[in-house]
This record gives C-alpha cells, structure tokens and sequence, in this order.
C-alpha cells in the first residue's frame, strides 16, 4: 500500500516563470508574474479595515487576512473614485480627456493644438462663454486658438456716418512672425462661430 503524501509534501510555494525564489503568498519576497502581488498602499499582512472594527475583532489574525482580500479588491477602485475630481480639472486631467472635458463646455478642442493651449482654452471656458459675441471674448478666443495677439479693427461712429456700408464690419488683423505659418480657414472657421450672426469680417494674416 502506498503511503499518502503528507500535507507538508504536497503544499509547494509558488515560483515565478524564470524559474527564481518562491514567492510567498502576501507578496514579502516580490512580485508575481511581473505584477505586485498588493496594490501600492494597500498592507501585505494585516488589513487596515481592522481599524474600523470595534477592538474585540482587531486582534484576530484570521479576520486581518480574509478582510485583505476585499482590500486588494477595493482599494484601487478606492483611489480612482477620491480622485475623480482631477479628471474634471483641466489643468491635472490626462491628455486624452481633454476632448471629452471640452464636449462638456460645448468646445470643440482642436487636437493640433499644443497641448498647453487646449488645456488654457478649456479653462477659459466660462470667461469666454460670458463675453461670447463681443470685441473681448473673440480677442481672448483668437489668441488661446492661434497662440498669437489678434487686432481687431472697428470702424469708428464718424466713418459709419459717412459711408453706412461700413456698419456691422470689424476687421482682425493677426501678426505671424516670420517662419511661422497660420491657415486662413483655421481663423475663419474661429471668427465664423464667434462673431455676432449679423456682422461682416474681414481677416488680414500679416507675415513677418
């Protein structure tokens, strides 16, 4: 008859892959299978969650162990949601957000953009919205789009007086350093939205 093997025989610590230590099962002695075995700030032995039970139960190893498990469960899920506050900050949001962040103000972020401008344009948000429509808020917009100062040009009330074709009309004159480059249509399609619907533009890209 053959002796059954004895439960000290039969229980083998696992190894990783490349064939190093064993690793025990709370993750003192590394990692396992290139991964953690506890999620950062989560204790390998004793679950923190004893602290919120009355002190009978806080000495008792059994219950420090089993409640570990929900721990690492629980606990990047834990830190996702108490930082959810920074993905609706767009200066601390990740980058791919930030088209999302903007669908929430009703802007359409250009991806061309550089990054740190796509983030100053979503902040501006409310201060553009509120002066939407006038000299000051397609300035401010204009120049968070572009990067450049815009001028914008207005027919004074003297020269309306004289010639009324001149009402309703504004002019945005933006200077481009040399070696830079600015589309026409990416100002026009800017201007285009901003600008009250019955006034008439005219864009002027100076070069150098």
């Amino acid at each position: 008859m053959t002796t059954p093997a004895s439960p000290a025989d039969r229980a083998v610590a696992p190894t990783d892959r490349s064939g190093g230590p064993p690793l025990s099962l709370n993750g003192a002695a590394g990692v396992l299978d290139g991964f953690p075995a506890t999620p950062p700030g989560v204790a390998s032995v004793r679950s923190s969650y004893l602290d919120y039970l009355p002190g009978i139960y806080q000495e008792s190893d059994f219950l420090g162990r089993f409640l570990l498990i929900f721990e690492h469960l629980l606990s990047p899920m834990e830190r996702t949601v108490g930082n959810a506050a920074h993905y609706f900050d767009p200066r601390l949001t990740p980058t791919d957000f930030l088209p999302w962040l903007g669908s929430w103000l009703g802007l359409v972020v250009d991806a061309r953009m550089p990054e740190d401008q796509r983030r100053a344009l979503i902040e501006a948000a409310p201060e553009l919205f509120r002066w939407r429509g006038t000299k000051r808020g397609l300035r401010h917009y204009l120049q968070l789009y572009t990067g450049f100062e815009p001028e914008i040009i207005e027919p004074t009330l003297g020269e309306i007086a004289s010639n009324r074709s001149l009402a309703f009309r504004f002019t945005v004159r933006i200077r481009v350093p040399a070696g830079m480059e600015l589309q026409r249509s990416y100002v026009e399609s800017i201007v285009e939205a901003e600008k009250p619907a019955f006034a008439a533009c005219a864009i002027e890209i100076v070069n150098g």
